[in-house]
């Protein structure tokens, strides 16, 4: 596609991605110097049509960024007024009390959100500012300058044949160049992926890990309503399969926020994750909360969960990588939006220093300088050893042990195991089918739990079916030749969407991709054994429409 000629537009400030970072960095340029010029590029239909989040939101962020966020209107009407944890086995559950949990746990002061709404709020913002936002527009391409820095995007081509060249109705898109560009497109984003390989970002840290985080929205009996908890659990249905666990969030108008997690470190190939979910919502606590109720929307997202030591560098020539496209997910506290929303506050008064001197397409190293030293840093410090804990010793001895760094690091800076290091990547972290057992997992019952296309249809996903297919497989034989037979072809079952199948024709196995039915979770990407699956975007405003996720 790079051959095409296309028109280009000149900014001070290319932002990719309306997520909390794109927008916070978008809103605090145009608080600095209102005559930058500023655009924010959003590849769903509209902002917040791709945000999934739990969402249990700090407010700092907020605070920092739009200390009137109150007065403006923001969606954060429903504070936290319960905190409640439980250890969960197949027939019952343990409280576990709050009194001997780190301060940093307490969720006094947060509020239960839809980051979809807080971020199409937080577009109205920026909106009001200046900033020129355009939704429908994927960014396909990085443009880069003679001098190899990144100096823009290609955004907003539609059109192209289902083999991917030019056809009569294809539109070519435009070159958006700026000063600097910033990448928030959330985990694993395409462009994101590119800049960390050609400039080799992650060399000296951890590899990234990730967990797969599914949600639905539940309408519930009233007289079983309360506004304000906050329910998570950990245990069963996963056991010693994986790492994980779930949220239950009691918002408003009698709606509760049903997620659960599944750490994509997990060996065994034949679990299936976004089972594992319907299971956990036939144990008995979760059962009576939601009998008599009815699900009204679903969705899936990865999450970033490497913390402090997986955190790539965060800038070369002329680009910085913003909030999830980084990973700032401190996972104990199961948050990361206010530091996504803080990282693109600093992002954006790094760019401000440097444009104001005269300089463009260098290194923002103040950004970077900023977010491992200021209060991303402190945040994801506190609690770096947790993820790694549960990871190489299960979890009953990282619950122990994570508990007591997560104290010592709170009353003493520092940590009585230092940094512990991540293994291996999540997709090299998967074992042969040979080696691990089936699970044998219950049928839906189509009141509770649901067939993973029934819930897909939920999400309110569309694609433009002529399109080139935007899941690419580096080589189409791999998914039969090596994955079916070393792995169970686990694309099957760790994508929580049905977009991969294996199927009989004329005698011969076959993989098909359903890419109609992508939620842009970016799983595949992160989780194929092979790494065959390369995630890109689709046209612009095509995926999930996710209504207030």
């Amino acid at each position: 596609m790079s051959e095409i000629e296309r028109e280009s537009m000149e900014y001070d400030v290319v932002i990719v991605g309306g997520g909390p970072a794109g927008l916070s960095a978008a809103i605090r340029l145009k608080q600095l110097d209102p005559e930058l010029s500023v655009v924010l590029l959003e590849k769903g239909s509209e902002v917040g049509a791709h945000i999934l989040s739990g969402a249990v939101l700090d407010p700092c962020g907020l605070d920092a960024l739009i200390p009137d966020w109150k007065e403006k209107g923001a969606p954060l009407t429903v504070p936290v007024r319960e905190d409640n944890f439980y250890l969960l086995g197949e027939e019952g559950e343990i409280r576990i009390p709050n009194w001997p949990m780190p301060k940093l746990m307490n969720n006094h002061g947060n509020y239960i959100v839809s980051m979809g709404n807080v971020c199409r709020w937080m577009a109205e913002q920026a909106e009001a500012l200046g900033v020129e936002i355009f939704p429908g527009m994927a960014c396909s391409e990085l443009v880069y300058g003679e001098d190899g820095a990144v100096k823009g995007v290609v955004a907003g081509v539609f059109g192209l044949e289902p083999d991917g060249t030019v056809g009569p109705n294809s539109e070519p898109g435009m070159e958006l160049h700026g000063k600097y560009v910033f990448l928030g497109e959330g985990v694993r984003g395409s462009l994101s992926k590119e800049v960390i390989e050609r400039f080799d970002l992650s060399q000296g840290h951890c590899p990234q890990k990730y967990g797969i985080g599914m949600k639905e929205i539940w309408e519930i009996d009233p007289a079983k309503h309360r506004e304000g908890t906050v329910t998570h659990t950990m245990g069963w249905p996963l056991g010693g399969n994986a790492g994980g666990g779930s949220f239950i969030y009691h918002l408003d108008n009698n709606q509760v926020y049903v997620g659960f997690v599944v750490h994509l470190n997990y060996e065994n190939p034949h679990l299936y994750p976004y089972m594992e979910f319907q299971r956990f919502k036939h144990h008995p606590m979760v059962a009576e909360l939601l009998e008599g109720g009815k699900r009204v929307s679903y969705g899936a997202r990865a999450i970033s969960e490497g913390g402090y030591q997986s955190m790539p560098k965060m800038v070369a020539p002329g680009v910085a990588l913003l909030g999830c496209s980084v990973g700032m997910v401190n996972v104990p506290r199961i948050k990361g939006n206010h530091n996504a929303m803080l990282s693109g506050k600093a992002a954006a008064e790094a760019a401000h220093e440097a444009i104001k001197a005269g300089r463009a397409g260098d290194e923002l190293t103040g950004y970077e300088t900023e977010v491992r030293n200021g209060a991303i840093g402190e945040d994801l410090k506190k609690v770096r050893n947790v993820k790694p804990m549960w990871s190489k010793w299960g979890m009953f001895p990282s619950l122990a042990l994570g508990g007591l760094d997560m104290w010592t690091n709170s009353l003493f800076a520092g940590s009585l195991f230092g940094t512990l290091r991540h293994g291996k990547s999540d997709a090299a972290a998967t074992g042969k089918a040979a080696d691990h057992k089936p699970i044998d997992y219950p049928k839906p019952d189509g009141k509770l739990s649901f067939d993973r296309l029934t819930n897909v249809s939920f999400s309110f996903t569309n694609h433009e079916e002529s399109q080139p297919c935007h899941l690419k497989l580096k080589d189409p034989s791999v998914p039969i030749a090596v994955n079916l037979p070393t792995f169970d072809e686990p694309a099957q079952r760790y994508c929580p969407a049905g977009v991969y199948e294996v199927v009989e024709k004329d005698g011969q196995q076959e993989f098909v991709i359903n890419f109609q039915n992508c939620v842009h979770c970016k799983t595949c990407d992160i989780k194929d054994p092979s790494q065959n699956i390369v995630w890109t975007v689709p046209q612009g405003g095509d995926g999930p429409n996710y209504p207030n996720m």
